[in-house]
């Protein structure tokens, strides 16, 4: 059902995609309409334990899409690099397929939220005034990964 690297070579390991999922900020989810259209759109993500958890509010485009099809897609990639004296950029993806659902225990959403503020802010008094205000209505959601592949392009 899912498809493998074609170029092996350029392959990542397993532990390079988490290490990828952990470390990046954000990627692109794409996830089917109602009506089977594809629908991406970046969101931050915080990975554990072979999922990957998203933040939201508690409606809207993608929480129907969800509702619709739990299939998804996630992929996310990092700056790249270039060699020297080269012009093209080296870059590394890794793309992971699942389905979703909702983390229905709201502590456990919290902490998720928390964990996934702390990629971007050590501030725990700002993370704690924003959970205290808005926690009752976000919504956490996982994707539970399926199948996972990366990669390392070179773009020449």
């Amino acid at each position: 059902m899912f498809r493998e690297v074609v170029r092996h070579k350029q392959a990542l390991s397993c532990d390079e995609c988490v290490r990828l999922l952990t470390e990046l900020p954000r990627g692109v989810l794409s996830v089917i309409t109602e009506d089977g259209y594809p629908y991406a759109f970046p969101i931050n993500q915080y990975y554990r334990d072979g999922c990957l958890y998203f933040h939201s509010g508690p409606s809207g485009h993608k929480i129907d899409c969800m509702k619709a099809c739990d299939k998804a897609s996630f992929c996310a990639y990092d700056n790249g690099f270039r060699k020297p004296g080269e012009w093209a950029l080296n870059i590394s993806s890794v793309i992971c397929f699942g389905r979703l659902d909702v983390v229905e225990d709201h502590d456990e959403a919290l902490e998720l939220s928390r964990l996934l503020s702390l990629k971007f802010t050590s501030d725990t008094d700002y993370i704690d005034r924003e959970i205290a205000r808005s926690g009752q209505k976000v919504l956490v959601f996982r994707l539970k990964i399926e199948h996972m592949t990366g990669k390392l392009v070179n773009e020449a």
